[in-house]
C-alpha cells in the first residue's frame, strides 16, 4: 500500500508565502515522480507542475512565476513553494504520485485572505 502524505497547507493572507510537502512510502518506494494540482472551490483539478526521476520540472503555463517544485533530500519526498499567494490560489493541493506507480494524496488545504 503506497502511502501519500501531503502537508504545509494553511491560512495566509495574499502575498505571503507557502511550502507544500508530499511524503511518499511503501514497500516499492524509493526515487519517486510525481505532480501537483490544484482545486479551487467548484472547480475542475488542475495541474500545477510535475517532476520527473531525474529532476525535470514542468509548469503549467499559469504557474511558472510563483511557484517552484523540487525533490527534497529524501529521494522520496517533493516540495511545492508558492510566493506572493492570491485569492485565486485557495483551494485544495493535491500531490499524485507519477513513478513508480499511480496514486492520489488526500491533499492539503491552501486558504488565502485579502
Amino acid at each position: 500500500q503506497v502511502q501519500i502524505e501531503e502537508s504545509g497547507g494553511d491560512s495566509v493572507q495574499a502575498g505571503g508565502s507557502l511550502r507544500l510537502s508530499c511524503k511518499v512510502s511503501g514497500p516499492t518506494i524509493d526515487r519517486i515522480a510525481a505532480s501537483w494540482y490544484h482545486q479551487a472551490p467548484g472547480q475542475e483539478r488542475d495541474l500545477v507542475s510535475s517532476i520527473n526521476l531525474f529532476d525535470r520540472v514542468f509548469y503549467a503555463d499559469s504557474k511558472k512565476e510563483r511557484f517552484t517544485m523540487s525533490r527534497g533530500d529524501a529521494k522520496n519526498t517533493v516540495y511545492l513553494q508558492i510566493d506572493d499567494l492570491k485569492i485565486e490560489d485557495t483551494g485544495m493541493y493535491f500531490c499524485k504520485l507519477d513513478w513508480p506507480r499511480t496514486a492520489w494524496g488526500q491533499g492539503t488545504q491552501v486558504t488565502v485572505s485579502s
